[in-house]
């Protein structure tokens, strides 16, 4: 390679054209090279990749954006990625938007309607080339369309707000609370409780009101102190088992809003000196890799959020190209996982 230009690229910034004058191809051909295009050849690629980190080239993806108007960022708004839930989506995204180049933008909310609607207008800011985004409980749609109107495309992930018009990718809230409460009854247990969530959130009011359903086909009582209300958290299903055990005719079972009200409620439990899969069958939802690893293990219902993670982000990219594209729901159907904590009722 010629020294001369190894000597005056070091000091300041190396650009395309060093890099292709050296190896005597053309800028758009390093540029292709550089984004791994199947439009260059392997070898020829091998070589650009490998001049450009021996030179220390920086990919500028300002100036990108501003030759292509895509900024190649797909922001994700989630409400707690301590939630292994959450995490294991955003695992799924960040995997298959590497494939296409894309960037994430991460933005969290802690489910406050408030902070969401702030945290949005930021990632809006940076104009990224679309947004997935699981509304926090109780926001409305007004935050959201105003980014759809701002040209940018929006995937609803695992919760939606109804009415506005956008794609959404989720599970079978509706599906999964039967299939629960289905397993519980084939055990024999009649009294069933449900823990979590609120109807202030699609999930929530959607397996609430399955719940009742199911237990009116099924001409069991409703109790309403069976049916408590909570935030996603260990803490919620901790304290909800207090109060159900408590109860003049106490549950034998509970289904749970998610895995960690779950565990909550394991433990919960646990301190009272009775045990899950023992004394008392719980059930959770969403399958996280951790539920696995309870003893006993926790039956749940796996709402399948690395494939949820995946066919938001394929949806997104759609949208990029196809902007006009009528606004679509995808739903996953969910399935059964049964492990040690539910068993047949006394």
């Amino acid at each position: 390679m010629n020294d001369a230009i190894n000597e005056q690229v070091r000091p300041g910034r190396v650009t395309l054209q060093q890099i292709a004058g050296e190896l005597g191809v053309s800028t758009a051909t390093v540029s292709l090279a550089l984004r791994s295009s199947p439009l260059v050849a392997e070898a020829t690629r091998d070589k650009v990749q490998a001049l450009a980190r021996k030179l220390g080239y920086v990919y500028n993806r300002s100036a990108a954006s501003l030759r292509t108007a895509r900024t190649h960022m797909v922001a994700v708004g989630v409400n707690d990625v301590v939630n292994p839930y959450f995490g294991e989506i955003l695992a799924a995204i960040e995997e298959t938007l590497a494939g296409s180049g894309h960037t994430v933008l991460l933005g969290t909310y802690s489910d406050d309607p408030v902070k969401q609607d702030r945290v949005l207008a930021t990632l809006k800011e940076y104009r990224p080339d679309g947004m997935i985004l699981c509304p926090a409980n109780g926001s409305t749609g007004e935050a959201l369309s105003s980014i759809a109107a701002a040209g940018i495309p929006i995937v609803q992930i695992t919760r939606e707000i109804e009415g506005v018009g956008l794609d959404v990718v989720a599970s079978d809230d509706v599906a999964a609370t039967r299939i629960a409460l289905d397993h519980l009854y084939d055990l024999g247990h009649r009294r069933i409780a449900i823990v979590g969530g609120t109807d202030e959130m699609s999930t929530g009011r959607n397996r609430r009101l399955a719940y009742r359903a199911w237990m009116s086909a099924k001409g069991l009582p409703i109790d309403p102190a069976a049916m408590v209300v909570g935030l996603g958290t260990r803490d919620t299903g901790f304290r909800a088992i207090q109060q159900l055990l408590d109860l003049n005719e106490a549950p034998t079972a509970c289904i749970c809003m998610n895995d960690l009200i779950a565990f909550g409620v394991m433990m919960g439990l646990r301190q009272r000196g009775r045990e899950a899969g023992r004394d008392f069958s719980v059930v959770g939802a969403d399958d996280v890799s951790e539920a696995a690893l309870w003893a006993p293990g926790l039956t749940t219902v796996s709402n399948h959020q690395t494939e949820m993670g995946r066919r938001a982000c394929e949806r997104v990219l759609v949208r990029t190209v196809n902007p006009a594209l009528p606004a679509t729901r995808i739903i996953i159907p969910p399935t059964l996982v049964v492990r040690g904590s539910t068993t047949s009722a006394a």
